[in-house]
């Protein structure tokens, strides 16, 4: 029987780590998520997606799961099945490619805006809006894992996605591109989440104590 794979934590609306800008790194890293074994940058990622698809979600930056640094996975699906998004249809099955871009620039190519989709966040979930005013078509420049550089370039929902995950690394959230009056419906739950994410930080402090003490009575 073999083993599920590990996913992280999403770190919720009201985490001091989504207002932050995230900063540069190498293909080599190794990095840590709070609660997690150090891991080197493809073990990350590959867990990035894994937490992606347990989510429902379309993409995943690394600021999401207490990483703060420029880095997000999103993944392409079967548009012929995506209108039926049963959740009993692993979403894996559904994928036509996977990205994970390392150290991403966003230029817009096109600059006419779409405010035409829904947008939520796997940060804010169960809050959705249209009205996000995003670009028709972008084009993104990034690393690999191989520490490659690479070029793609995107359309509507592929280009809102990059968008929207290029957005996190800057410490923004797609309730900011909205009219205050709309985000003030959704204050009850965002409040919420805010408590919330409080306590997973009070949570994870308290682990990360735990494990320092281990640490330390194992040394003595």
């Amino acid at each position: 029987m073999s083993t599920p794979a590990p996913i992280y934590p999403i770190r919720l609306y009201g985490d001091p780590v989504l207002r932050r800008k995230a900063r540069p790194l190498q293909h080599t890293d190794t990095l840590q998520v709070p609660g997690f074994a150090p891991q080197t940058l493809r073990e990350v990622a590959d867990t990035m997606l894994e937490t992606m698809f347990a989510a429902r979600g379309v993409g995943l930056a690394a600021p999401q799961v207490g990483l703060g640094v420029r880095m997000f996975v999103a993944v392409e699906y079967d548009d012929n099945e995506e209108e039926n998004e049963g959740k009993e249809t692993p979403l894996k099955s559904r994928v036509l490619r996977e990205y994970v871009m390392l150290n991403p620039k966003l230029t817009v190519i096109n600059k006419k805006k779409d405010k035409s989709e829904t947008e939520g966040c796997l940060s804010i979930p169960d809050i959705y809006e249209e009205g996000v005013p995003r670009a028709r078509a972008v084009r993104v420049d990034y690393t690999d894992l191989e520490g490659q550089a690479q070029t793609v370039e995107a359309e509507d929902y592929l280009a809102r996605v990059f968008q929207h995950e290029h957005d996190h690394l800057d410490g923004k959230l797609f309730l900011d591109h909205l009219p205050q009056d709309v985000v003030n419906d959704h204050r009850a739950a965002l409040l919420a989440m805010q408590r919330q994410a409080r306590l997973n930080l009070d949570r994870l402090a308290q682990q990360a104590r735990q494990g320092a003490e281990e640490h330390r009575d194992e040394r003595l």
